[in-house]
């Protein structure tokens, strides 16, 4: 691994942070400065940032890459019709890794890619902010800003879907943000954040209301940012967001945990429920026959 991706990716400093780092002279092999940018790090190599030595994440542990997806590329191993996917432009010792969502074929911008199934199911269904920088092909109205506030309910969602698609109906939740940022005659550029992925969401969102999504690019995905990394380019993640994903891990995994727990509770209580209703009905019943009892012996 090349030096400053091998820094970005076991240290809270940015790529560039670590250009700067090793510009200055502040990253060593041992007591030797390196200064070559395409230093490849070797297994037994000791770097250290301002004398402390650089502390490599552990094996086993899961591996996350940003990839800023160009537009005309696929989000899928393999496409019947030929066309290019993600993996024709990924470097090959991404083959395995899984994509955390979609983008279509024409969006562009963050898409997230893991080696571990949970993390990349655990990401994809959580609520977490998606954010995207979109440019329709109308100005905006306020039936468009209201549904923006207060979600949207459709029978017929399929304006704006892909013409074989199975999905017909959908259901919006409200926005959690949405900044118009550019308005003309016959546009308007806006920021949208969501905390869903449904198919082709903001398409079906905007189609709606009758206007073609021109542009949309993810700029965000869970405080995940895309900054100044280049199209069709790939990084690792900061050692900051690699401690905000534990944490994100680490909570979904204690709420599934009490869920678990509350769900068996549940259950105890359905089933004592049962029993002492059961009882009841039994003692009901034997009071009666003693009364009938009585009545014949009367």
């Amino acid at each position: 691994m090349r030096l400053n991706k091998y820094i970005s990716h076991n240290t809270r400093y940015s790529r560039r942070e670590a250009d700067k780092l090793i510009e200055e002279g502040e990253v060593t092999l041992d007591k030797k400065v390196l200064k070559d940018f395409a230093y490849e790090v070797k297994e037994d190599d000791k770097i250290y940032i301002k004398g402390k030595l650089l502390k490599k994440r552990q094996t086993g542990e899961v591996t996350m890459v940003v990839y800023n997806k160009p537009k005309g590329v696929l989000v899928t191993k393999r496409d019947d019709r030929g066309r290019t996917t993600i993996y024709h432009k990924l470097p090959g010792k991404y083959r395995h890794f899984i994509p955390v969502g979609r983008l279509d074929y024409a969006s562009e911008g963050v898409l997230l890619l893991t080696d571990s199934p949970e993390v990349a199911q655990a990401l994809m269904e959580s609520p977490l902010d998606r954010t995207y920088n979109i440019k329709i092909d109308k100005p905006i109205t306020e039936e468009m800003m209201q549904a923006m506030q207060e979600g949207l309910v459709l029978d017929d969602a399929r304006a704006g879907a892909h013409e074989k698609s199975k999905i017909t109906s959908m259901e919006f939740a409200p926005f959690a943000y949405y900044e118009i940022r550019t308005q003309g005659k016959n546009f308007t550029k806006l920021r949208v954040t969501i905390k869903e992925g449904k198919n082709r969401e903001l398409r079906r969102f905007f189609g709606h209301f009758g206007a073609t999504i021109l542009d949309l690019k993810r700029v965000s995905y869970g405080g995940v940012d895309l900054n100044n990394l280049p199209e069709n380019k790939t990084r690792y993640f900061s050692r900051k967001e690699y401690d905000d994903l534990h944490e994100f891990m680490k909570r979904k995994k204690k709420n599934a945990i009490i869920a678990e727990k509350n769900e068996q509770n549940t259950q105890k209580q359905g089933k004592k429920g049962k029993k002492e209703r059961d009882a009841s009905d039994s003692l009901s019943e034997f009071k009666k026959e003693v009364k009938e009892a009585f009545k014949r012996f009367k």
